[in-house]
C-alpha cells in the first residue's frame, strides 16, 4: 500500500530570510480500476482504503446495483507491486459493466465528472428514495459537524492539503470519515465502507463535505440513500436542482452557527 503522506525538501521564506527544511505533502497516485480484467477508470487518489474506493465508485456510478454484486476486490500482482491497479470480480450472474457508460479512462482528482461519456450517464437513478426519510436536524446539530470532522482529519492536520467526507448518524455521531486528495474519492470511500459493511441504504444519516458540494457529490449521496448533505462551502446550481428534485436536504456554507439551506429545509428544525 502506498503512503498517505510524503516528506519533501522545501525552502521556507520568512520576512525575506530563507532556510532549508522539509514539508509533509499529501500523497497522490493513480489508481486503475478494472472489472473482470477490463479497465473502466483511472482516478488520482490518496492511497488507502482502496477497496472501499472501488466499491463506492462502482455503486455511486451505477455500474453495479448493490454491494452483493461484487464478489471480490484484489490488487493486481505483477512482479513489481505498486498497489495502483485493482481488479473487481463480479458475483455469478451479474452482467458485465457497460464500459461506454463509465468515465473516460482518466479522471482527475479535482473533478468527479471529468470524462463522462455524456450528462445522461451521470443522472443514474438511485435504487433508494430519500424523499420520505424522517431525519430531522437542528441548526445546533449541524453546526457541530465540521469541528467533529476536523478533529478526525489526521492527514489534513499533517498536510493541510486534502478533502474529507464524514458520515454522521441522526444524533450527530461520526460513523465514518475518509480523506482523499479528491473530494469525490472521499465520498466513494465512505460509501464503499458502508457497502462492504452491509449498511446501505444509509437512511437517517447526513454526510459532510469539507469543501464545496457539486452535482457529483449529491449524486453519490443519493445512490447510497443518504437524505442530507452538508458542505462547508458553496453548492453548485445543478447540485441544488438535483437535491430539490430528489427530496434531499442540502446545506452549504456551514460555518459556525451560520448556514444556508438550499433544499429540503423541512428537515431542519428552526426556532421561530
Amino acid at each position: 500500500m502506498g503512503r498517505t503522506t510524503v516528506m519533501r525538501p522545501v525552502v521556507r521564506v520568512d520576512r525575506g530570510t530563507a532556510r532549508e527544511s522539509f514539508d509533509t505533502l499529501v500523497a497522490e497516485e493513480p489508481l486503475e480500476l478494472r472489472v473482470g480484467g477490463v479497465p473502466v477508470s483511472v482516478t488520482m487518489r490518496t492511497p488507502g482504503n482502496d477497496f472501499e474506493l472501488a466499491a463506492g465508485f462502482l455503486l455511486t456510478e451505477g455500474l453495479v446495483a448493490r454491494a452483493a454484486d461484487v464478489r471480490t476486490i484484489r490488487y493486481c500482482t505483477p512482479e513489481t507491486q505498486e498497489y495502483n491497479v485493482l481488479d473487481v470480480e463480479l458475483a455469478p450472474g451479474v452482467a458485465p459493466v457497460d464500459a461506454t457508460a463509465t468515465r473516460n479512462f482518466f479522471t482527475s482528482s479535482s473533478c468527479g465528472l471529468c470524462g463522462k461519456a455524456s450528462i445522461d450517464a451521470v443522472r443514474t437513478r438511485s435504487p433508494y428514495s430519500v424523499a420520505d426519510d424522517p431525519l430531522r436536524l437542528s441548526p445546533a446539530a449541524l453546526a457541530a459537524l465540521p469541528p467533529r470532522l476536523r478533529d478526525a482529519q489526521q492527514v489534513f492536520e499533517a498536510t493541510g492539503g486534502l478533502h474529507a467526507a464524514g458520515l454522521f448518524d441522526a444524533r450527530g455521531e461520526l460513523v465514518c470519515m475518509r480523506e482523499d486528495v479528491g473530494r469525490h474519492n472521499a465520498f466513494d470511500k465512505v460509501i464503499g465502507w458502508a457497502a462492504l459493511e452491509g449498511h446501505l441504504p444509509l437512511r437517517s444519516h447526513v454526510i459532510l463535505a469539507s469543501g464545496r458540494a457539486g452535482f457529483e457529490l449529491v449524486q453519490k449521496a443519493l445512490m447510497a440513500g443518504i437524505p442530507a448533505l452538508a458542505a462547508v462551502s458553496a453548492p453548485s446550481s445543478l447540485a441544488v436542482a438535483l437535491a430539490d428534485e430528489a427530496g434531499m436536504t442540502l446545506v452549504g456554507f456551514l460555518r459556525g452557527e451560520s448556514m444556508n439551506v438550499y433544499a429540503g429545509a423541512r428537515r431542519v428544525t428552526f426556532t421561530k
